[in-house]
């Protein structure tokens, strides 16, 4: 896949992750909204060649951009997308954290995505 390909993805997953949440689907809703920060750092690490197959890669790249940017936006955008990953598999997240958290996301999606002009 291309970094193009990756952007897509990741604007798509923040759209799905919003209409699931409105029809209630927290879980899903979560997973689709991390999906979508996981895809975005992709799109990056494709045009840089770094390495993106795995969590712990992922994790990286959040933290070479905040170095790269000396913005702290990328490692704490991704720790809030975590969060969301792990209520897909416990649906712990009280509303208020869900309503505080989604919104950071989706900026921490749409700056990661500007670094590669999409």
């Amino acid at each position: 896949m291309t970094e193009q390909d990756y952007a897509q993805c990741a604007r798509k997953f923040l759209a799905d992750s919003d209409r699931e949440f409105e029809a209630g689907e927290r879980q899903q809703a979560s997973e689709k909204l991390y999906g979508a920060a996981n895809e975005a750092l992709s799109a990056v690490a494709v045009l840089r060649g770094w390495k993106y197959r795995t969590h712990r890669d992922m994790k990286n790249v959040s933290q070479r951009l905040a170095e790269e940017h000396n913005e702290p936006l990328f490692v704490g955008g991704f720790a809030v997308a975590e969060k969301f990953h792990k209520n897909f598999f416990h649906d712990e997240m009280e509303e208020y954290e869900i309503v505080v958290d989604r919104p950071y996301v989706h900026q921490f999606v749409h700056r990661v995505l500007e670094l590669i002009g999409q």
